[in-house]
């Protein structure tokens, strides 16, 4: 049966997109650059996208390369589990505190600085959880451009930059001391990819946040912590995932109109720039307090995507399941308390002008 037009067309979008990626990732390890498969992907997508190229990863691909990143992260468990495990209870309140107060802070920076109403300010400002965010945009009337801008910019700053500021302020680890670095066996990874869709499978019946990359870096977790599998994906295969991410960042790019993006510009980064300052403040109380490592907590508390700071913490060597445990809470955190707070505090966006 022949493909229709529109199929063949998706499937060279598909195939441009990831050659693209592939190739910027390829560009930014060969020049040595921290994260550069991820940071290289999006950087050269994100270009394309924006020089009017249709760029996009499909629903399949996607969770394709989440479950192969969840894989690779549940993968270090054996070492890294109990690493830091007293200081989460600490941490991840302090982490609740800080991102209501960046939310509010960048809010309140669109307001006043650019005359944003308090619902569309509000959302811009909340960090991660982007699919919940856009739906309440949509129900109370807000600007979702806008909101999609400033959200986008600050995934896209993050991911480009955080690596070349933990490379040069020499925060970040030099070498993989934790890193799984033997192969599984072919039945292992049978093992591995099986447990890792069934339960990725069931937590998206649940409904479950990040159900593909979170159900398969819990499998991988449980059966590398007992024992039962030892040894990770091949090291192609994660760079196959962190450049799916990458990429998958960068495809954003693609669905918005340039002239709204230069638009909004300036309240992004403004945004970004006050979200940084707040969350700064907090890392700075936990190193000086606390035993955790630096990088660990910079990672943890950057208000971007899940996926992008999962995927950063895997390449730049950096413990993923103390990432991973932060970037979940705030998720949860994010998605249950945005409702009640955009009820109480927000406005429709017709009222902006009475």
């Amino acid at each position: 049966m022949a493909l229709s037009s529109e199929s063949r067309a998706k499937i060279l979008n598909m195939l441009e997109t990831l050659v693209i990626g592939s190739a910027g990732g390829l560009l930014f390890l060969w020049a040595n650059l921290p994260g550069g498969l991820i940071s290289g992907a999006m950087i050269a997508v994100g270009a394309a996208a924006l020089a009017g190229r249709p760029l996009s990863v499909p629903a399949h691909i996607t969770q394709t390369v989440l479950v192969l990143l969840g894989i690779s992260i549940g993968s270090v468990v054996s070492r890294q589990l109990i690493q830091h495990m007293g200081a989460y209870p600490l941490t991840i309140g302090l982490l609740a505190l800080a991102t209501f107060c960046s939310t509010f802070g960048s809010s309140l920076y669109l307001q006043r600085r650019h005359g944003w109403d308090r619902t569309s300010a509000f959302l811009a400002g909340s960090p991660g959880a982007l699919s919940q965010i856009t739906i309440l945009a949509v129900e109370r009337g807000a600007d979702l451009p806008a909101i999609a801008v400033v959200q986008t910019m600050r995934v896209i700053i993050l991911t480009a930059a955080l690596p070349l500021v933990l490379a040069l302020t020499g925060v970040a680890p030099s070498a993989p001391p934790t890193m799984v670095m033997a192969v599984a066996s072919p039945l292992e990874l049978l093992e591995l990819i099986g447990a890792s869709l069934a339960l990725a499978l069931c937590l998206r019946l649940l409904k479950f946040p990040a159900s593909w990359m979170f159900g398969a870096m819990i499998a991988s977790s449980v059966l590398h912590g007992a024992g039962w599998v030892e040894g990770g994906l091949p090291p192609w295969v994660r760079g196959v995932a962190l450049v799916g991410v990458g990429s998958l960042i960068g495809s954003r790019f693609a669905k918005m109109n340039a002239k709204v993006l230069v638009g909004h510009i300036h309240a992004a980064l403004g945004s970004f720039a006050i979200a940084i300052l707040i969350s700064g403040i907090f890392v700075a109380v936990i190193a000086l307090t606390t035993q955790v490592r630096v990088s660990d907590v910079i990672v943890a508390f950057a208000p971007g995507a899940m996926d992008a700071m999962l995927a950063l913490a895997l390449t730049l060597h950096i413990d993923p399941i103390f990432v991973g445990a932060h970037h979940l809470s705030r998720f949860v955190f994010v998605t249950i308390a945005t409702p009640g707070i955009v009820h109480l505090f927000g406005r429709p966006q017709d009222d902006v002008d009475d």
